[in-house]
């Protein structure tokens, strides 16, 4: 993907260059070629090209955290965070 990028801006600098060289061209021109043909589409590209690995390590993150979480969990004496269930017998009267 780097490569695809890195020609594309040789590409729009080679425009800019042009623009600047010639007899009606301008260097204001030129920046603007430069960044309307060359950043501007690069720096979108690479964006949404991005978003996938972006995805999966926010889901690793997440991942991890509720990993974290269970372990946390897992450590207490009772494993859990709730009090042990009848502790002490019940008294009941005799019929």
């Amino acid at each position: 993907m780097y490569l695809i990028v890195i020609a594309w801006i040789y590409v729009a600098l080679m425009m800019a260059v042009a623009e600047a060289t010639h007899a009606n061209g301008s260097v204001l021109g030129a920046i603007l070629t430069f960044l309307m043909y060359g950043v501007g589409p690069v720096a979108l590209v690479v964006y949404l090209m991005g978003h996938p690995g972006r995805r999966r390590a926010r889901q690793a993150r997440e991942a991890q955290a509720a990993a974290a979480a269970a372990d946390a969990a897992s450590a207490q004496p009772d494993g859990g965070g709730e009090a042990a269930a009848h502790a002490v017998a019940p008294v009941r009267k005799e019929p």
